[in-house]
């Protein structure tokens, strides 16, 4: 048994992020990014409370407890955050991360209609100005058409400014309130002028108005809003498809035979039907019948998988050909499609570090837009151009100026990435391995399960002939070891013992040694007792350190060349009953019995992924317990630039932190690629951790141990994961060029006069817009 077969300590499923630890709230009521750091300042303050995170773009709360909290104490906690909320003048609910994804629900009317409205009203306004003739309706009609824009489709910016400024903070909808009103309040006050000037002439003109100004920058305003939520309700697209997937009713059989129930009623250890055509309402084990179910929605395989007795289905999956029993092993939050959809929220409702540098600048963005306004109206003025355009420059400015396309840039693109990857089998569990992930340069895989099918068999072995010993009782010994393993390696002697029908010895004093072997006592079979250890080359020549290996030198040669794994049969001399040599107590009386070798195919795949990393210009390694001749066997039939052999697992994590180091203190940023069991501590260790699923089972652990999990066993999935990394982070810097680079420039354009309001107000609403629909371009990945 090779060093790499003892798998260390998981850590419970869940525990990161179970309800006594965290609370997920969804909030409603934010317009930029200022309202973010509101919500977060209003969480922050509640005592209990070690971090709360704010997402603008799924208008999401992630907020950690400083200790955990058992049910009672979790709702009253609760509670006072969601009243926290309401005062700070938004309003929450509390959202589980397998429940539906919770959206304001806001008749068409209520977004379309007002800009509809908003539209009408503002067309007559505008018109005249496209022919020339801006003075075209009379003062009263432009008053009656503009201001119940202002005050009635508007009244949501008013309300959201007041309930900021109540709470000494700033948001958009003051800068829109403000500038609008500025815009209408002047237009009020030369209407009232000229109807009150003594000038003969001015009965015969009409005055210079700007409530078009007003009216256009409130409908501008409120149609980049629709936009921008539509847009922002396609990044939860992947969310919605997953949940979509959970059929609200089952077919049980019971007592009285079928009988159609609601999903929430079934329970663990019922008996389901699925029909052709329908999905797996759950997770579970057929128990009857046999076909093809399509998992392609889960785990991103294009082709339908084979199942019959005794196979694992997923809730989820759709059933394409025949009918199926199946027995419920898992409901609810513990099924792994409801673990597929936690992740992706929870990767979605946290924030990516680069969004830590922005949200710094969206806290004081408008209180300086606030002043670049207040010193453009007053340098104009005292440059001598007069009150009137003094105000609107400023006006300009206050409308142009756009916090919302800051707090959008980064979860937008984040949220994009992570849904089209996990379309694609790609889990992503947190924005930080996803910006990581992007700079690796290095990836080392684990060997079996990874590179290799993970199913290996035992294709010879070899009796020493001093021994006296015949292949049979060799193979008998070895398996009735193998008992008390799950190591694949295990599986593939009893597989061949069950398939040579043979009768296993009674085993006693059962003992793994870590990253060794195994080793027990078997009953005699022609008087003696002895102690056996079946495992590595490394064990073997602890136990017999004397050994000859010229015996096997030939066999070991071919079988190295071969690419087989080797394993050692020993035998000890007399041993008490339930008494077991152990390794630290090892002497020469250890004896060579037999020479075991194991074959494990490659992955068709697996070349074809080492070739794409290198394409990215990625350096490729692998890590494996295995012997080096048969490591480094594999290393070349795929192209591997590294091979590390003879690996314990707990070593694992040491040889990634020297891949870390680099050659010559040059620091590299390396993943890791493995099954998320036996690899756990280098999953940790590296700076991206990929755990991959298999169809052995293991995938619900692989989901809480790395930042990446891959929801198929391919290798391909690899590059794709570090090529969608790649991508995400291209858009979030372009959407945060976008985003500073339209402030930078517009704000001063709309200052030295160079914009209008409504021409800032038309900018201003497309921004926003422009960024969310950058990082929709995402949605069009394909692995």
């Amino acid at each position: 048994m090779p060093a790499s077969e003892v798998s260390p300590p998981v850590p419970p499923e869940g525990a990161a992020t179970s309800p006594d630890h965290a609370v997920q709230l969804a909030v409603r009521g934010m317009t930029c990014a200022a309202c973010v750091a509101r919500v977060e300042r209003a969480l922050n303050k509640v005592p209990g409370v070690a971090q709360a995170q704010v997402n603008f773009a799924t208008e999401m709360a992630t907020v950690q407890w400083v200790e955990p909290l058992d049910q009672a104490q979790a709702a009253a906690q609760t509670d006072t955050l969601l009243a926290a909320i309401e005062r700070a003048g938004y309003h929450a609910q509390v959202q589980h991360a397998d429940d539906a994804v919770v959206e304001e629900v806001v008749p068409w009317w209520g977004v379309w209609g007002a800009v509809l409205l908003g539209s009408v009203a503002s067309l007559p306004l505008v018109l005249p100005m496209l022919w020339g003739a801006h003075h075209f309706w009379p003062a009263w009609v432009q008053f009656a058409l503009a201001t119940p824009v202002q005050f009635l489709l508007g009244a949501r910016f008013y309300k959201a400014g007041w309930a900021a400024l109540k709470a000494g903070s700033g948001n958009m909808d003051q800068l829109v309130a403000l500038g609008t009103s500025a815009a209408w309040g002047l237009s009020m006050w030369l209407w009232w002028r000229h109807s009150h000037s003594t000038d003969p002439h001015a009965a015969h003109t009409a005055p210079d108005l700007y409530f078009e100004s007003a009216a256009v920058v409130i409908t501008l305003v409120l149609l980049g809003k629709a936009l921008e939520a539509r847009a922002k309700r396609q990044t939860t697209a992947a969310i919605r498809a997953l949940q979509s997937l959970r059929p609200d009713t089952v077919h049980r059989q019971g007592p009285q035979g079928e009988v159609e129930v609601p999903l929430k009623q079934v329970l663990v250890g019922d008996i389901l039907i699925v029909r052709p055509g329908e999905r797996i309402p759950t997770d579970g084990v057929v128990i009857e019948g046999s076909g093809h179910v399509d998992e392609s929605l889960l785990t991103g395989e294009p082709l339908p998988v084979s199942k019959a007795p005794g196979s694992p289905l997923t809730g989820g999956a759709i059933n394409t050909e025949s009918r199926l029993l199946m027995r419920v092993t898992a409901v609810g939050g513990q099924t792994m499609l409801a673990h597929i959809i936690r992740r992706v929220v929870e990767a979605q409702a946290v924030k990516a570090p680069i969004q830590r540098v922005v949200d710094r600048v969206s806290a004081v963005f408008v209180p300086t837009v606030l002043l670049i306004a207040l010193l453009t109206g007053l340098g104009w003025w005292w440059a001598g151009l007069g009150g009137e355009v003094a105000l609107i420059r400023a006006v300009a400015v206050l409308v142009i100026a756009c916090p919302c396309a800051l707090g959008l840039a980064t979860p937008a693109a984040i949220m994009a990435g992570t849904g089209a990857a996990a379309r694609h089998g790609i889990l992503i569990k947190d924005p930080e391995a996803l910006e990581v992930a992007h700079r690796v340069q290095v990836v080392a895989f684990d060997k079996t399960g990874t590179l290799t099918q993970g199913r290996p068999r035992l294709v010879d072995w070899q009796v020493a002939e001093a021994i006296g010993l015949d292949r049979t009782r060799a193979l008998q010994v070895a398996a009735a070891l193998q008992t008390g393993s799950e190591h694949p390696l295990a599986r593939a002697v009893l597989d061949e013992a069950q398939r040579l029908s043979l009768g296993l010895p009674a085993v006693s004093a059962l003992q793994t040694v870590a990253g060794r072997g195994i080793q027990g006592v078997i009953a005699p079979s022609e008087g003696t007792t002895h102690a056996w250890a079946l495992g590595s080359t490394r064990w073997m020549s602890e136990l017999c350190p004397n050994a000859s290996l010229s015996p096997w030198s030939d066999k070991l040669d071919a079988w190295h060349g071969q690419g087989h794994t080797v394993s050692w049969l020993l035998r000890q001399g007399q041993a008490s009953e339930g008494r077991a040599q152990t390794a630290a107590s090892a002497d020469a009386s250890w004896q060579v019995v037999a020479l075991m070798a194991f074959g494990d195919e490659l992955k068709p795949e697996a070349a074809v992924a080492v070739q794409r990393l290198h394409e990215l210009g990625v350096r490729t390694v692998m890590i494996s317990g295995d012997n080096r001749s048969a490591a480094e066997h594999i290393g070349r039939q795929l192209g591997i630039q590294q091979v590390i052999a003879e690996v314990l697992p707990g070593d694992k994590a040491d040889h990634i932190a020297r891949l870390q180091a680099g050659q010559g203190g040059e620091r590299q940023v390396v993943a890791m690629v493995g099954d998320g069991i036996n690899d756990a501590p280098a999953l940790a260790a590296a700076d991206v951790g990929m755990a991959m699923a298999n169809p052995q089972g293991g995938a619900d652990v692989a989901l809480n141990a790395a930042g990446i999990t891959l929801m198929r066993g391919d290798p391909t999935l690899v590059p794709a994961a570090l090529d969608i990394s790649r991508r995400t982070s291209a858009k979030i810097w372009q959407n945060l060029a976008w985003a500073f680079g339209y402030n930078i420039i517009g704000i001063p354009l709309a200052a030295f006069g160079g914009l209008n309001p409504m021409l800032a107000g038309a900018a201003m609403a497309l921004s926003s817009v422009s960024v969310v629909s950058n990082a929709l371009l995402l949605s069009r990945w394909r692995a």
